[in-house]
């Protein structure tokens, strides 16, 4: 006889319940046992507010009728236990009345024993497990004894159902209507944790961990597949709780075929075993349950397939973009596009090259979810081409590949856009995220706009042919589209390739969606990474077609300059991508760069700038780090960054990602460079080109005075990357300046001069010893000042200072004393690039001016080049 479960008893203060049970209206709780010494248990009997006893079997209390006694025991077993359970009393356990007390609920007026109440209000179905009735009745027990209800058959009040296998009419029941499917270890799992008062039945985690693996208790062959891909089925069928086995097992449940590389049955040792298509398993991996096999058996694929009517069939079916419908309905579309899909590769090129362009016309059912777009019969074209014009038959070909991407665009966006974001935010069906599928799928929904359009324009074209028909104002019409679409998407396509990798190797269920989308015949059995670069690959392609259209066409076609236009078009939307194609990297460069910086200012990474290049120099002079310091210079479109190379890391930045000179990576230990200086460009007065002839070559200079400074400041450098081409790269930055001040001769801001125009001392340079520090100065920082001697020479460095700074240059050996120093106005950048003499070795001596004691010119020594330049 079946246990009255918690629905088939009625409340205690009910008309029903009097009549049915003579139940005392007065309640008293006894504690039995080990539960007398529970502080605890006192403590939450307490809370009741009726007679609390204490017992040490309890069985004193059993005759007494004049109170309806609770009997509170820590553990359900013993005679004891049976005695009490065989009385008109209730049983409690020690965690039910916690959870009771905890909760501030009245005590129960269930009829059968209750340990715990984690399970209350949860209504079970058994299924599968009519083999093992002890095990059955084992795990019944426990549900009633957490205060569950059973029921024989599934109905609306069925909360959960435990099965043994996956397959069955209750497991079908349940997969439909979404009741929880749980594994027999989630009841033992609940029973073995009985006295957490905080364990519950709905628990999250417990339902996560212990629900039932889709394939529990299948045995799987997988027929028709390449070894590798069977290999890979096989290990996710284990994960997902079934049993790989041959064709010839007697046992066998299941048997999945590769429908692309097997077209008749096979032959089975069990008679019982379904065959079904490789949609079934990568539907059920999506779905976390079983599909049902009658929607995938093979048998049905093959009478589809095969029948003369099949191309009628598929045209009566409809692509809707629902996750249910896709996954458990999906529609079986032939026709050239599947064909030519999955030819790959293989397939026979054309005038562009490009897999699109050899394509057939698609299915006219790819075209039916666009609405602005009707479809063309072109399947009798071919026949007629041969009497067509050469320009006419290029044109159809533009049409046909045309309508062939923008089925695959439609395949993208109704088989794998929708359906996901239908999903996104579904407790439990969600398998991407609003992030990832904006990272996917955000910059598609354009290119998918405007080629529809397009598709329309050409068709229109089509149906109404003539010679004279402007092909090239189509593609003009759409220029400016064309431009918005294709840079954002093809900028970020490896942001979106990686997203997508990144999601199929860490989400089950997404990769099952892909795999089951895959042999969907729209997709021709292409991978969804593989679908998405075809954007990429078209306006080539397109271009290729208009040049062979233009190429046959008479120059006095009024279409021909239209044509030329519409090239220069497609050509322009290319350079733009590559244009913002380099300004993204440089952009993502600069965050990379960010982080390798310590103390970095937070205003370097900016919408507007982007970084250019990367030199790793030494400096000479004072100011900055210090002589002989190594530091990098980090060129951006308006700032300079100076930073100082860290001992530790010195010449250790390898990657194989590199941007313009930049290798980015991502240290576990430290950061490789240490703030120093941010130098906008437009403080920048002049870059200064010191030659020497006698030693080392990569001298040069940055003359910087800032708005609110009075004097000018002089850095000097070596470059130490010999890789890099000193003249190319003062070039480079001489022009980012004229770009930032907005000046349209770059070369005014390059000024050269021999190093002893500028007395700096180069006797170490000749002598080597600076070419040995360069290559030894990571070893000891104290070589780098010893091998300058700047010590030694400390009057050079003040008369190269004197020389770039003041106005007029001078070959008086004294440097200008203090007094004149501070009489002087420092020279700008105009009275800086006076300095250059034509390029001379040396100063003319009628040019030759002593040291002022005013900012005002000395008539004494000007000569007439001198008035000319002033």
């Amino acid at each position: 006889m079946e246990e009255p479960s918690i629905h088939s008893i009625g409340d205690i203060n009910s008309a029903e319940t009097t009549k049915n049970y003579i139940i005392p209206r007065k309640k008293r709780i006894c504690l039995v046992g080990a539960a007398c010494n529970d502080p605890a248990l006192n403590a939450a009997a307490q809370q009741f507010k009726v007679p609390v006893f204490k017992s040490e079997t309890g069985t004193e209390y059993i005759e007494d009728t004049t109170y309806h006694t609770y009997f509170v025991l820590k553990q359900f077993e013993g005679s004891e236990y049976y005695t009490l359970c065989k009385s008109p009393h209730r049983i409690l356990g020690s965690t039910a009345l916690l959870q009771l007390a905890e909760k501030k609920e009245s005590l129960p007026s269930i009829k059968r024993p209750l340990f715990t109440q984690a399970m209350i209000g949860k209504v079970v179905v058994f299924s599968g497990f009519r083999a093992k009735e002890d095990e059955l009745r084992k795990l019944a027990n426990m549900v009633l004894l957490m205060g569950g209800s059973i029921r024989k058959e599934m109905g609306t009040k069925v909360t959960h159902l435990i099965a043994n296998h996956c397959s069955g009419e209750k497991y079908r029941y349940a997969d439909i209507f979404e009741v929880p499917i749980m594994s027999a270890e989630w009841l033992t799992a609940l029973w073995n944790a009985k006295d957490d008062v905080s364990s519950y039945a709905d628990s999250e985690e417990l339902m996560a961990t212990y629900k039932l693996k889709p394939f529990y208790g299948a045995k799987v062959c997988f027929f028709g597949f390449h070894e590798e891909e069977k290999k890979h089925m096989c290990e996710i069928l284990e994960q997902q709780g079934g049993e790989s086995t041959e064709i010839n097992d007697p046992n066998c449940t299941h048997v999945v075929v590769d429908e692309a590389n097997v077209n008749v049955l096979p032959n089975l040792a069990s008679v019982s075993a379904f065959i079904v298509k490789t949609g079934w398993f990568w539907v059920s991996v999506q779905n976390e349950a079983a599909a049902d096999e009658k929607e995938y058996l093979f048998e049905h694929y093959l009478e589809t397939a095969l029948s003369p009517t099949a191309s009628n069939r598929r045209n009566s079916q409809q692509i809707v973009a629902s996750n249910i419908t896709l996954s458990k309905h999906p529609c079986w579309l032939g026709g050239p596009l599947a064909n030519i899909l999955q030819n790959g590769a293989d397939s026979p090129a054309s005038v562009s090259g490009s897999f699109l362009d050899c394509t057939a016309s698609p299915d006219k059912q790819l075209l039916d979810g666009i609405p602005e777009v009707e479809t063309v019969d072109t399947e009798n074209l071919p026949n007629v081409r041969e009497n067509l014009s050469k320009r006419h038959q290029v044109f159809l070909e533009l049409v046909e590949t045309e309508a062939n991407y923008v089925g695959i665009l439609n395949t993208i966006m109704m088989l794998f856009k929708l359906p996901l974001e239908n999903l996104v935010g579904k407790s439990g069906k969600e398998l991407l995220n609003s992030t990832e599928v904006k990272i996917i799928f955000g910059n598609f929904p354009p290119i998918y706009d405007v080629h529809k359009q397009l598709l329309e324009a050409l068709r229109c074209s089509a149906t109404n042919w003539t010679e004279d028909i402007s092909i090239g104002k189509i593609f003009l019409k759409y220029e400016l589209d064309l431009v918005k679409a294709y840079p954002p998407y093809v900028n970020f396509f490896e942001n979106t390739k990686q997203m997508l990798e990144e999601c199929d190797q860490n989400k089950p269920r997404f990769h099952a969606f892909l795999k089951n989308c895959q042999t969907i015949p729209e997709c021709g059995r292409q991978s969804l990474k593989e679908l998405l670069i075809k954007p990429i690959q078209r306006l080539p392609s397109i271009n290729l077609l208009l040049s062979d259209i233009l190429k046959h066409t008479d120059k006095s076609n009024p279409d021909y300059s239209a044509l030329e236009a519409s090239i220069n078009c497609i050509k322009k939307v290319m350079t733009y991508i590559n244009e913002d194609k380099r300004k993204t990297e440089r952009q993502l460069a600069m965050f990379d760069i960010f982080n390798e910086i310590d103390n970095c200012p937070p205003h370097l990474v900016s919408s507007h700038r982007s970084f250019i290049n990367k030199c790793d120099v030494m400096e000479v002079t004072e100011g900055l780090s210090g002589r002989g310091d190594h530091l990098v210079l980090f060129l951006f479109t308006d700032t300079l960054e100076i930073c100082k190379k860290r001992s530790k890391a010195f010449n250790s930045l390898k990657s194989p990602n590199t941007i313009n000179g930049l290798q980015s990576s991502k240290l576990n230990q430290g950061k490789l460079y240490k703030h120093i200086k941010m130098l906008s460009l437009s403080t920048i007065r002049k870059v200064v080109d010191i030659r020497e002839t006698e030693g080392y070559h990569k001298l040069f200079a940055l003359v910087v005075r800032g708005t609110q400074e009075l004097k000018e400041k002089f850095f000097s450098f070596i470059i130490t990357d010999e890789e890099i081409n000193k003249t190319n790269y003062l070039q480079i930055l001489c022009r980012q300046m004229a770009l930032a001040v907005r000046v349209a001769d770059a070369d005014t801001l390059l000024i050269r001069y021999d190093s002893h125009q500028l007395e700096v001392g180069t006797g170490d340079v000749a002598s080597g010893t600076l070419k040995k520090t360069i290559k030894f100065a990571s070893r000891t920082r104290a070589r780098v000042g010893r091998a300058f001697s700047f010590n030694k020479t400390p009057s050079k460095l003040n008369r190269a200072m004197s020389t770039i700074m003041s106005p007029f240059g001078s070959t008086q050996s004294l440097p200008p004393t203090n007094q004149q120093m501070a009489q002087m106005r420092l020279g700008s950048c105009n009275n800086i690039s006076e300095l250059d003499n034509g390029g001379s070795s040396s100063p003319n001596k009628d040019d030759v001016l002593v040291a002022p004691m005013s900012d005002q010119p000395t008539r004494k020594a000007l000569s007439m080049a001198s008035l000319r330049r002033l």
